[in-house]
C-alpha cells in the first residue's frame, strides 16, 4: 500500500519546482474541481428552501446562480492562495484581484435583486389596458427608479472597487463622498449626468410624463416609448423616434394629452354657407357619432363659432377614448358630413357671390335718384 504522506511530500517538493503562474493555474483548476459539485449541492439545497416562499426569493435564487458560483470560486481561490508558495507580490495582486472580483459580483447581485423586485411588481398591470392610467403611473415611476438604483448601485461598486488600490484610493472615498479636489473635478465632469439622474428621480416622483402618453413636445405629437437613466423617446406619428434629455421636460413646456385621463375631445371645423341648415347638422352629428364605435358617448356637440362674410364656421365637438381614437373620430365625422351635405344640402356648401352691373346701370340709377328727388 503506498504511504499517503510520502505522496504528499514528493508532490509538496514537485510544486515547489513549478513557476508561480503553473501554480497559481493549478490553484485555479483544482478549487472549480471542488467548487463546482459543491455549489450544485448548495444551490439544489437553495431552491429547495425557497420552494415555498415568494416569486422574489425563487428567481433571486434562480437569477443569481452564475454570480453565486463564480463568488464561491473567489472565496475558495482567495482561501487556497495562502497554502501555495507564491510570492509576496504575486500573493498580493492575486488577493487584489479576488476583491475586486467579489465586490462587482456583489453589486451585480444587488442589481439583479432590484429588476427581480422592479418586473414583479409591475406585472400586476397592464399597459395594453384600454384605461391604462394606473398602469402607466406604476410603469413609469419604478422604471425611472430602477435604473437611478441601478446607477447608484454601479456608483457605488465603482467607489468601492477603487478604494481596493492604494494608489487610487482618494479617488474612491471623493467618488463615494464627494469631497476633496477630485471629487469636485470628477463631479463637475460627470454633471450632465448627474442633473439627468436628478430629473429623472423628479420625473419619477412627480410624473409630468409617463409611459406611453400622448405629447405634443418640439411641434412635434408622438407617444413616450422609453424613459431611460438620462433620455426620453418619443415614438411619433409617422414611426419616427424623436430623444430627448430628461431635463427638456424638468425646464420646457409641452403638451400632455394624457395626463389625468386618456380621453380626449375631438374639434372639427367646418365652412359652410349662410343658408345651412345647423339645426339639421346638429343632429346628423349626432347620429354620426352614435353609428361608429370610436365615440365614447361622452361630448357630442356643434355650434356656430364664427360668421364671415361668405361664409360660417361651423365647431364640431366629439369626444374619444383616447386620443388615436380622437383623432380618427375627427376624421370620420369630417368626411361623413361632407358627404351629407353634398348629397341632402348642396345649398350649403360655401359658393362665393358676384353681381354682374352692366355699363349704363350706374348712369340710370343716378338718373332715377334725380326724378326721385325732384
Amino acid at each position: 500500500m503506498p504511504d499517503l504522506d510520502a505522496l504528499a511530500g514528493s508532490a509538496a517538493r514537485a510544486l515547489a519546482y513549478l513557476p508561480w503562474w503553473a501554480e497559481s493555474l493549478i490553484l485555479i483548476v483544482a478549487c472549480c474541481a471542488v467548487v463546482m459539485p459543491l455549489h450544485g449541492i448548495v444551490y439544489r439545497a437553495m431552491k429547495r428552501a425557497v420552494a415555498g416562499k415568494s416569486l422574489f426569493w425563487r428567481s433571486l435564487v434562480s437569477r443569481t446562480r452564475g454570480p453565486s458560483r463564480l463568488g464561491l470560486i473567489v472565496v475558495a481561490i482567495s482561501l487556497a492562495s495562502t497554502t501555495v508558495h507564491l510570492s509576496w507580490e504575486v500573493r498580493i495582486a492575486l488577493n487584489q484581484i479576488l476583491l475586486v472580483a467579489f465586490v462587482t459580483l456583489t453589486g451585480w447581485c444587488c442589481a439583479t435583486a432590484l429588476h427581480i423586485a422592479t418586473v414583479i411588481y409591475l406585472r400586476r398591470f397592464k399597459l395594453d389596458a384600454e384605461d391604462n392610467l394606473l398602469a402607466r403611473k406604476h410603469f413609469t415611476q419604478m422604471r425611472i427608479l430602477e435604473r437611478a438604483g441601478v446607477t447608484l448601485v454601479a456608483l457605488v461598486t465603482l467607489s468601492v472597487a477603487l478604494m481596493t488600490f492604494e494608489p487610487v484610493r482618494q479617488y474612491g472615498v471623493s467618488l463615494l463622498a464627494s469631497a476633496g479636489a477630485a471629487g469636485l473635478v470628477l463631479g463637475l465632469a460627470m454633471q450632465p449626468v448627474l442633473s439627468n439622474l436628478v430629473a429623472g428621480i423628479q420625473i419619477a416622483i412627480t410624473q409630468p410624463i409617463r409611459i406611453e402618453d400622448a405629447i405634443i413636445v418640439e411641434n412635434e405629437w408622438g407617444w413616450v416609448e422609453e424613459i431611460t437613466a438620462t433620455y426620453v423617446v418619443v415614438r411619433l406619428w409617422d414611426w419616427r423616434r424623436l430623444v430627448l434629455p430628461l431635463t427638456y421636460f424638468i425646464q420646457k413646456p409641452f403638451q400632455n394629452w394624457t395626463r389625468d385621463g386618456a380621453s380626449l375631445i375631438g374639434s372639427v371645423f367646418l365652412y359652410v354657407d349662410h343658408r345651412a341648415p345647423v339645426a339639421a347638422m346638429r343632429e346628423k352629428l349626432a347620429e354620426i357619432a352614435r353609428a361608429t364605435p370610436l365615440w365614447d358617448g361622452r361630448v357630442v356637440n356643434l355650434q356656430v363659432s364664427d360668421a364671415k362674410e361668405s361664409t360660417i364656421e361651423i365647431r364640431m365637438l366629439v369626444s374619444a377614448r383616447n386620443a388615436p381614437q380622437a383623432w380618427d373620430l375627427r376624421c370620420v365625422v369630417r368626411e361623413a358630413m361632407i358627404t351629407w351635405l353634398q348629397a341632402e344640402h348642396p345649398e350649403a356648401l360655401p359658393r362665393h357671390r358676384t353681381e354682374w352691373v352692366s355699363a349704363e346701370e350706374p348712369a340710370l340709377r343716378r338718373a332715377e335718384a334725380r326724378r326721385f328727388a325732384a
